[in-house]
């Protein structure tokens, strides 16, 4: 789907350049050192023979960083007519190279098919591929800073928003109370793309948080959300109520099954840490319910 999306956005048919692209735009500066550290990664834990390391390490990386984070955070840059369109064309490309080269070992077929079907000119098989070999020098810190602050009040902001059942498509405004001179950089400079993807109307800065407002924090700096008038506080309450009750009588029955001797002897293996596994994913599920109801208290 990166591929596709990529294929869209003619990043295979713009040029590019032999080696590391260029970057002067703060999410392209930002990617080019999170695959520099990437690699590194993989790096050690191959020498180490920690190949599941390695595997999941790339998974985190391709999906939770490239595709989730850097693939959106570029849409605006691939406008038509974005200053930025050329640049972010030719770092893409390259990134979604990298990717390619790194996961061949572990996913062959898919990553040869990808290398060949892009249209981009191949002077050998991805499996005949320099390795890589690039280091921290690629890293970016004033770049890294701002989009993990960025990526740190996205975050926030979406976890609030599930807590409280805030429709997906409807923007909602932020309101900012203290910030210190790297948040408020980190605001400017990001903050077109952390209005699109937490769904944020605008901001403004006060220092009383106004009543119904629930926190968000991102470093160095504190928000709000002024969500009284969006959501209905009581219909919430009682929601999220009926959901902990359900789930709590579900974790009681999954503790009385795990402490009877009987199940833990004769029951498989298998079963019982089965048993287990879904015990602590509905003691998590409940603790987040539990922040939920602390969350709607604080509104009243």
């Amino acid at each position: 789907n990166a591929h596709r999306f990529a294929e869209m956005n003619g990043v295979f048919a713009a040029p590019r350049a032999d080696g590391i692209p260029t970057a002067t735009a703060t999410v392209n500066k930002w990617i080019i050192g999170e695959v520099a550290r990437a690699r590194i990664a993989v790096d050690d834990a191959l020498a180490n023979w920690r190949i599941n390391d390695a595997a999941q390490g790339l998974y985190a990386f391709v999906w939770g960083v490239v595709c989730d984070w850097y693939v959106e955070f570029a849409k605006p840059l691939l406008f038509e007519g974005a200053p930025e369109r050329a640049e972010t064309q030719a770092v893409m490309g390259w990134v979604l190279d990298q990717c390619l080269i790194l996961l061949h070992p572990f996913t062959p077929f898919i990553t040869e098919e990808l290398w060949q079907s892009t249209g981009v000119p191949r002077a050998k098989l991805c499996a005949h591929a320099d390795w890589p070999t690039y280091g921290l020098d690629l890293v970016d810190a004033a770049a890294e800073s701002e989009l993990r602050w960025a990526i740190a009040l996205i975050e926030g902001v979406r976890s609030v928003r599930a807590q409280m059942n805030v429709p997906v498509g409807l923007q909602v405004p932020l309101v900012m109370l203290t910030a210190d001179d790297a948040a408020r950089r980190a605001w400017t400079g990001n903050h077109v793309l952390i209005q699109r993807l937490a769904r944020i109307s605008g901001m403004t800065e006060t220092d009383v948080a106004p009543k119904g407002a629930l926190s968000v924090t991102a470093p160095g700096a504190s928000f709000v959300l002024p969500l009284a008038d969006v959501i209905d506080v009581a219909s919430e309450k009682a929601r999220v109520a009926r959901a902990l009750d359900k789930l709590d009588k579900e974790i009681a029955g999954l503790q009385g099954r795990l402490s009877n001797p009987n199940f833990a002897t004769s029951a498989p293996a298998a079963v019982v840490a089965e048993a287990q596994a879904n015990l602590g994913l509905r003691q998590d599920e409940a603790a987040q319910l539990r922040a939920a109801l602390d969350r709607l208290a604080e509104m009243g």
